[in-house]
């Protein structure tokens, strides 16, 4: 645009090559980076697990700015395999077995191009009904698979620290304190607030704690049992003495599936604290609370009914890329005092009629998450779903009685879900430090072989692997071969250590 003489704007033609790729383009390109994904998926486990690039590779391989004229999109996806390939790691490996494996399936992932061609912003009911009311049903399907009962109230956000952040919020909301108008700083009439977990427990618990002003001190990481459960006698003991200081024990959070061990806190017994106390009871379920769709593993949620809230994370275990944390309470009312701020143009005339989640959390933009988790849950069903957390729990226990039949391992930690702890012992006389430095050294070798990818993790104060499976992809093959290049690792590094 300039300004012409009389003041008036003129109008500049756009060049040809301003505009978005003609559509004649798109299609070929969209077929053709459609036959990249199903290519990616189909030799994945013929690349190396961990990426191999040094650190500040990536970035100079890449021009410092931006390019002045549009380049063809073939250039941008050869540079795809060129520059950005090597610096990922394959979370779609069947050979992870680091942190919690999550598999972006091909329905989650045709769910991700719908929800990228529709672009929506769900952040009212208006702004796309189908966006708002197909999350509200797909998130009662997931509950009724989870087999919880009624009376909850859904919604998806990015993930469960936000799900955990949101769950606090609302616990600090129903405590009357009027943070919300009055905030923290500066009150002389609002007591110190506590928080409760378990010391197994995930940190972006305490991470909410800092957001949320309540301070990372005040977060009690309660004690655990020989299983690295959460103890409720412990709890118990621990609201006692902060009632007795004057302190106000606020919210718990029970963990169904730690994040070391996958252990399961004892929710109906800190249920009873927690009602016992006026407390928020949250349940973290993010990886754990998924197993609860097999029949037999419905036991993870036992007295979930009586909390307050609970997170699930479907990209975690149920097949659905990231990100996609279910989150449920019963308190939706609560939630949404928290929250809620319409301006002028955000309202509505079926305000009181309709879910507005803009209402419900932080964000008011908010993606259409709830289309590719519907898509899921169809292309695989509930007995599809089923059949594989049931397999990879499977998988689990068989590898811990390969490590318990094993001489100079052991199995430190229970197995109730997809998750092996386990660590190298040896065959007696060296020290602890010396068998931590063999069981870090054995999983550095194992990432190093691209074959597999482990992490590790301190429990009772020693180094111990980390094994979990939960890949779309893994099979019983990568699981032998990891355990046998760990095995292989840990002798060599012993023969090293001899000579």
């Amino acid at each position: 645009m300039r300004i012409r003489e009389d003041g008036r704007m003129a109008e500049h033609a756009l060049p040809e090559h301003a505009g978005d790729i003609a559509p004649e383009e798109f299609r070929a390109q969209g077929h053709a980076l459609v036959d990249w994904v199903a290519d990616y998926l189909a030799t994945v486990e013929q690349r190396p697990v961990l990426s191999r690039v040094r650190p500040g590779q990536v970035r100079a391989a890449l021009p410092a700015e931006a390019p002045v004229l549009p380049e063809p999109f073939a250039a941008v996806l050869a540079d795809v395999d060129r520059i950005v390939l090597p610096g990922i790691t394959h979370w779609q490996h069947p050979g992870f077995f680091a942190y919690f494996a999550i598999t972006g399936s091909a329905p989650g992932i045709l769910g991700e191009l719908l929800t990228a061609a529709l672009n929506v912003n769900g952040m009212l009911w208006r702004t796309s009904p189908s966006a708002t009311e197909l999350e509200q049903v797909v998130l009662d399907w997931l509950r009724r698979m989870l087999g919880l009962g009624d009376g909850w109230f859904g919604m998806i956000n990015d993930t469960a620290s936000v799900s955990s952040l949101l769950a606090l919020a609302a616990a600090r909301e129903a405590a009357g304190l009027d943070v919300r108008t009055k905030g923290t700083a500066g009150r002389g009439d609002l007591p110190v607030l506590r928080v409760y977990c378990s010391t197994q427990a995930h940190s972006s618990v305490d991470k909410a704690a800092i957001t949320l002003g309540i301070g990372h001190d005040n977060v009690v990481h309660v004690q655990t049992d020989a299983q690295f459960r959460m103890r409720p006698d412990l709890l118990a003991a621990a609201v006692r003495r902060d009632r007795s200081v004057g302190h106000r024990p606020l919210a718990v959070v029970a963990t169904t599936g730690t994040t070391s061990t996958t252990s399961i806190d004892p929710v109906p017994a800190i249920a009873d604290v927690a009602e016992r106390e006026r407390m928020w009871l949250h349940v973290d379920g993010a990886y754990g609370g998924v197993a609860a769709i097999v029949p037999e593993l419905r036991g993870v949620l036992d007295g979930v009914d009586r909390a307050d809230s609970l997170v699930v994370n479907p990209h975690k275990w149920l097949f659905t890329p990231i990100d996609c944390s279910a989150f449920w309470t019963r308190r939706p009312d609560i939630l949404e005092r928290a929250f809620t701020l319409v301006p002028d143009y955000l309202v509505t005339t079926e305000r009181g009629e309709v879910t507005d989640y803009m209402n419900y959390g932080v964000q008011l933009g908010r993606r259409f998450r709830a289309l590719k988790l519907w898509m899921v849950l169809r292309a695989f069903g509930t007995e599809g779903v089923t059949a594989r957390v049931r397999e990879h729990c499977a998988l689990a226990r068989r590898l811990a009685d390969l490590v318990d039949d094993e001489p100079g391992w052991q199995v430190v930690a229970p197995v109730p879900l997809s998750t092996v702890c386990f660590r190298y012992v040896g065959g007696g006389g060296l020290d602890g430090a010396e068998l931590d430095r063999r069981t870090a050294a054995a999983v550095d070798a194992v990432n190093a072989s691209g074959e597999a990818y482990l992490s590790t993790t301190r429990l009772a104060g020693r180094t111990v692997v980390r094994f979990a499976i939960g890949s779309l992809r893994t099979q019983w093959r990568h699981v032998q071969r990891a355990w046998d290049l760990l095995r292989a690792a840990v002798d060599e590094a012993a023969g090293v250590r001899a000579s």
